[in-house]
């Protein structure tokens, strides 16, 4: 009997200052964000948070401190990467406490109602996520994709056709920067024909952004090492970092499937690399002594 007392005034104080911490993370969420709707709805899920914090302190009758380095680390997140990717890395955890509340012993009367608030937040959350960077998500797909499928496929190429790696490097530079003002401008005749609520000049920002940041990313192991292949490797795990990140950010803000679609990007890539570094194989073969 009292082991189980002892298991629920530990489960109290876990959930009690769970509660604070979100608090003040949406707290200081709502004085950060633009637009009047998103501040109104995240100062009053905060306001939720500090009543389910009164509630759990009805039984453990102690104050509870937040976790001032996950209020930090959230409102970081959310500062560099959106508020909507920082919220809905929120609400995973809290659909986690939806599940553990459900175990919690009937004799907590309050359980129900906080349940209950814990579903309503997860449909304010859904009206609230009305950002404006989330608009150009496709046009980021676009550049990365792109940029990530042709220079895998160039610097594989090259690496076999040319063995100095510091003419790898400028070649693909000059390869990628061309094409990233190529897809920006193509973004912003795609976005002014057909605009979808988007400014055409910033979706050419993100398409050409994205596309020059990547080429930066992966030909910087050609300026750095000597041996090509060590850095057609470094090159080729950027890549797949990138890939990684970008998907797992676009799985949580948009609700989107992680594995199949990084699987697919990566597959895609690797295979563009893979018909790429067998042209440069056949290339260096027929011109063995003019591409050096």
């Amino acid at each position: 009997m009292n082991k189980g007392r002892d298991f629920d005034e530990r489960a109290v104080k876990v959930f009690q200052k769970k509660e604070i911490t979100e608090h003040y993370i949406y707290k200081n969420l709502s004085g950060r964000v633009s637009g009047v709707k998103n501040r109104r709805i995240l100062s009053q899920i905060a306001d939720d948070e500090m009543r389910h914090y009164n509630v759990w302190k009805t039984y453990s009758r102690k104050d509870i401190s937040p976790d001032r380095f996950k209020v930090w680390l959230y409102t970081l997140i959310s500062m560099v990467f959106g508020f909507t990717f920082g919220i809905k890395l929120m609400e995973n955890g809290e659909k986690r406490a939806h599940a553990v509340y459900s175990r919690i012993p009937g004799s907590f009367k309050e359980i129900n109602g906080i349940v209950s608030d814990e579903e309503e937040h997860e449909q304010a959350l859904l009206m609230l996520l009305d950002e404006e960077r989330m608009k150009y998500t496709g046009s980021i797909v676009l550049g990365l994709n792109d940029a990530l499928v042709e220079l895998m496929g160039v610097l594989a190429g090259l690496t076999f056709a040319i063995h100095n790696t510091t003419a790898v490097a400028l070649t693909a530079s000059i390869t990628g920067i061309a094409a990233a003002l190529s897809m920006a401008s193509s973004a912003y005749l795609s976005t002014k024909t057909d605009p979808g609520g988007k400014n055409p000049f910033v979706a050419s920002l993100y398409t050409g952004g994205a596309y020059i940041i990547t080429v930066l990313a992966m030909i910087t192991p050609y300026l750095v090492f000597e041996d090509r292949y060590i850095c057609l490797g470094i090159s080729f795990f950027i890549a797949i970092c990138i890939i990684g990140f970008f998907n797992y950010y676009i799985s949580v803000a948009q609700n989107l499937p992680f594995k199949s679609r990084f699987l697919g990007m990566v597959g895609l890539s690797f295979t563009v690399a893979a018909l790429s570094f067998l042209a440069g194989y056949a290339i260096h073969y027929v011109f063995p002594d003019i591409l050096m």
